[in-house]
């Protein structure tokens, strides 16, 4: 599953609820500002409620900080 998912995750035998919010977070982390109503719409219809739109944009955002902290500190490198 997680060499699947590291070669792309569109393809990996994964739920399409999962799928619809991979999407969405691969699209927050590329542009968050290209993140519309449409994709939490897209979220609903996946079965997603609000909570659940905002617990995964929070995880994915916190991610996405935190990493960049520590690749500009240089943390992990040699």
């Amino acid at each position: 599953m997680v060499e699947a998912l590291k070669k792309d995750y569109r393809t990996a035998p994964i739920s399409e609820q999962d799928r619809t919010m991979l999407d969405y977070v691969v699209k927050l982390t590329k542009d968050a500002t290209k993140c519309s109503p449409e994709d939490h719409s897209r979220l609903r219809a996946a079965g997603f409620d609000d909570r659940g739109i905002l617990q995964i944009t929070l995880i994915a955002s916190w991610f996405n900080y935190i990493n960049r902290v520590a690749d500009a500190l240089g943390v992990g490198r040699d």
